[in-house]
């Protein structure tokens, strides 16, 4: 059986401009991060963790630890993307 792609308790946010996007998956939010680390050099996709059980479904036993540790951390793993342009290659 496949993990599903989301988490009730699980989001992504990425910040654009001065407006932060809430997704519900990865699979959507890694695409908007990425072209938001080209448009300016880098870009932060974090992951907002709500509950144990969404703590445990990201990251396993070692997240769901960390959870308990600081349920209240607004921000529960940050991923930074650098991407530079390196223009055509022959």
């Amino acid at each position: 059986m496949s993990r599903p792609d989301r988490h009730p308790d699980v989001e992504y946010a990425v910040e654009l401009g001065h407006k932060e996007v809430i997704f519900e998956t990865l699979a959507d939010a890694a695409p908007v991060a990425l072209s938001a680390a080209l448009a300016q050099g880098r870009a932060y996709l974090d992951v907002l963790v709500h509950s144990e059980g969404g703590a445990d479904w990201y990251g396993g036993d070692d997240a769901a630890e960390l959870y308990r540790d600081d349920p209240e951390a607004s921000v529960f793993d940050r991923i930074e993307l650098r991407a530079t342009s390196l223009g055509r290659v022959p």
